[in-house]
């Protein structure tokens, strides 16, 4: 895809990877620009059936890039995001909307620290899977998608409060669908990947599909959301 994203497909399985671990994987707009044109590609993508999202070793993704430094006080920090002029807000959206909206199952395979636009990115992605020996710092990030998950007094507790949150906790609140040790997880996760890409693909979709219509919308009338699904069999 470029020098940010690789795209690599395996079968019926494609694995997205965030490949800037100099600089942790941290989300830049050429990075989130490579990640959109990487779903977009693979929404319509008739061969692949499940797609991984994953992170270059060590980390998952330090979330926003921004010029920082750790002699940076908190005030020169923010300001320091606030006065970045770039598209990362479109960017970011543009990206985690084509992921959501695939078609296909998703599944965040998270191998270190998620920290706020990383951690919305995994939002954006059917299942969780994280390292049991990891903790999970839980960012602001995309806040729609993170109260529609958890609820609106979970959401103002992880958010207002703004500490740490480790893998066991992030499971028990519902934020990961699994945890694992972290040698076991690229197996753990490929076999369920491979679970899901075994079953018949069009009923599979249409169930995301009106799942997440009904979870946006909150009413039933949302059949003519979830037509037209490609035919993979």
């Amino acid at each position: 895809m470029g020098d940010n994203v690789t795209l690599v497909r395996d079968g019926a399985l494609a694995t997205v990877t965030l490949n800037r671990p100099d600089r942790r994987n941290s989300l830049s707009d050429a990075m989130l620009t490579e990640l959109g044109a990487a779903f977009g590609e693979l929404r319509d993508d008739a061969a692949t059936r499940v797609v991984i999202v994953t992170g270059a070793p060590p980390v998952f993704s330090a979330g926003a890039d921004a010029p920082l430094s750790s002699k940076m006080t908190p005030d020169e920090r923010r300001r320091a995001f606030a006065q970045r002029k770039s598209q990362f807000r479109r960017l970011f959206e543009r990206a985690n909307t084509l992921l959501e909206n695939l078609e296909q199952p998703t599944i965040a395979m998270i191998n270190g620290h998620a920290i706020g636009g990383g951690w919305g990115l995994t939002l954006a992605c059917d299942f969780r899977w994280a390292e049991v020996d990891l903790g999970v710092p839980l960012g602001v990030a995309s806040t729609t998608r993170f109260v529609r998950l958890v609820g609106p007094a979970r959401a103002k507790e992880i958010i207002m409060e703004c500490r740490r949150y480790s893998a066991a906790d992030a499971h028990a609140m519902g934020l990961l669908h699994r945890v694992v040790p972290g040698p076991s997880l690229l197996k753990e996760v490929r076999a369920y990947a491979e679970l899901l890409a075994a079953k018949p693909f069009a009923p599979l979709a249409e169930a995301k599909a009106r799942l997440n219509a009904v979870a946006r919308t909150g009413i039933p009338e949302v059949n003519a959301m979830t037509e037209g699904f490609l035919d993979r069999g």
